[in-house]
């Protein structure tokens, strides 16, 4: 069965427009608490990020879980892996986090986690879109859900943040500067870093409700590249609005994105002997962290992109670690979801294990020039599976020896066909990716 409402990553959209409305979310609250239930007693933590109309969704959530006789724990403002950890450590039945990511304020959604932190399986979300097409009910007014406050969940997070690290690891003398894009990690993330004995300075960790992600954070790092030069600090770390991404700056300004701190993470843990199997990236990571991994002899496979498909593809190999480029970052030994703060911590902890700065360690990974071109097309042809187009493909493939590569793929939420080409030579590369964009805008024509 196909899914109505849930996506890839829970339910987002623009507040206000169906389903982001306060009627839906009370009745998926409901739904959610309904199926949650069948197992008997039922508790269920809810957390948010910092947009304005978290406030509203989580009074509704609240309600609706109640009427299905749910209990509820209330977070407060706190980052999307926080509340995959405190849902396991509550032994509760779920966690849902009310979150539109790196989106900006007036977005939102809903996200769930299991009672294990993990991504709920699709049954369970099937059953909660059968529910919410029942009419809405309530409990006996006797087993109606009881609401309370989790006071210390920042404190109870930061102290499983720094155990990811070992015990008497220590960043003193570091100097950064932490980007929290006035969203779920402006309380905790300084925290951390401080704690472990870096010198921090922060940016973007006055939230309002409107600026989440808003010129700041891991989608708008220029303020960050501006702060760290100024500062003259060692690094950098920007976070998404609800703390799953990571990306870094190191002391000239340059970027280094989610490809490059995977791969720094993914280098240490082979030369200490700690890499359970080998690495999952997307089918858009980059093509140098692929063959720097192969370099080295350690196993690399590409899921759907999605941190879901790199989380289940982990989950079938028995792997610990993979992510994207994006930043979304997924250490199993140390977390069950995607969660920025930790991969930063992993990052830093490689950084101290070979006395490098991480301008110098992620020279161990050449990045390929890589060309996306979205091609606009009408209709149900499917100009990617067209023979002409593949026959293009291949040809290009053929011609890069090796040394390159194309992917073609349709926009789940649009009407596009996303051609990707990557490759040694930029001008190369583009020159393909502009002829490949013709012969699919001339196949849809």
């Amino acid at each position: 069965m196909s899914k109505k409402y849930f996506g890839t990553d829970g339910i987002r959209g623009r507040v206000g427009e169906y389903p982001i409305t306060p009627d839906f979310m009370l009745k998926l609250g409901w739904a959610a608490g309904k199926a949650f239930r069948r197992q008997g007693i039922c508790r269920v933590l809810v957390g948010k990020d910092t947009r304005i109309s978290g406030y509203m969704f989580e009074s509704v959530l609240e309600a609706g879980l109640s009427a299905a006789g749910a209990d509820v724990l209330l977070l407060g403002p706190m980052p999307t892996p926080a509340i995959a950890y405190l849902t396991r450590t509550f032994h509760a039945e779920a966690g849902i986090v009310i979150s539109a990511s790196h989106n900006p304020h007036y977005d939102n959604g809903i996200k769930f986690f299991s009672g294990q932190g993990t991504k709920l399986p699709d049954e369970l979300e099937l059953v909660i879109e059968e529910l919410l097409d029942n009419p809405m009910t309530v409990v006996d007014s006797a087993q109606l859900g009881k609401v309370s406050r989790i006071n210390d969940a920042a404190g109870r997070y930061i102290e499983f943040c720094k155990s990811s690290v070992p015990t008497g690891t220590s960043f003193a003398g570091l100097k950064m500067v932490v980007d929290c894009a006035h969203g779920a990690t402006y309380k905790v993330a300084p925290n951390v870093f401080r704690e472990l004995g870096a010198e921090v300075a922060v940016l973007a960790a006055q939230p309002n409700g409107l600026n989440i992600n808003d010129r700041c954070g891991s989608t708008d790092i220029v303020a960050l590249q501006a702060e760290v030069l100024m500062q003259r600090a060692d690094l950098g770390v920007a976070f998404d609005g609800d703390g799953d991404r990571v990306l870094m700056v190191d002391h000239t300004g340059a970027v280094v994105d989610g490809d490059e701190l995977l791969f720094l993470i993914a280098r240490d843990m082979y030369e200490h002997g700690k890499l359970q199997g080998g690495v999952v990236g997307t089918l858009m990571s980059n093509l140098g962290l692929e063959l720097a991994l192969q370099d080295m002899g350690i196993p690399f496979v590409r899921a759907k992109v999605g941190d879901r498909y790199v989380m289940a593809e982990l989950l079938t190999r028995n792997w610990q670690l993979g992510g994207e480029g994006s930043g979304h970052i997924v250490c199993c030994h140390r977390s069950t979801t995607g969660d920025g703060i930790i991969a930063a911590l992993q990052v830093l902890r490689a950084l101290k294990h070979r006395g490098q700065r991480l301008a110098e360690a992620r020279q161990g990974m050449r990045k390929f020039p890589q060309v996306l071109v979205n091609v606009r097309y009408a209709g149900d042809k499917d100009p990617v599976g067209h023979p002409v187009v593949q026959e293009a493909c291949e040809r290009v493939t053929e011609q890069m020896a090796g040394r390159g590569r194309v992917l073609l793929r349709k926009s789940g939420t649009e009407p596009l066909v996303r051609v990707m080409v990557e490759g040694d030579d930029e001008s190369q590369v583009r020159l393909h990716a502009d002829n490949l964009a013709k012969i699919v805008s001339d196949v849809c024509a």
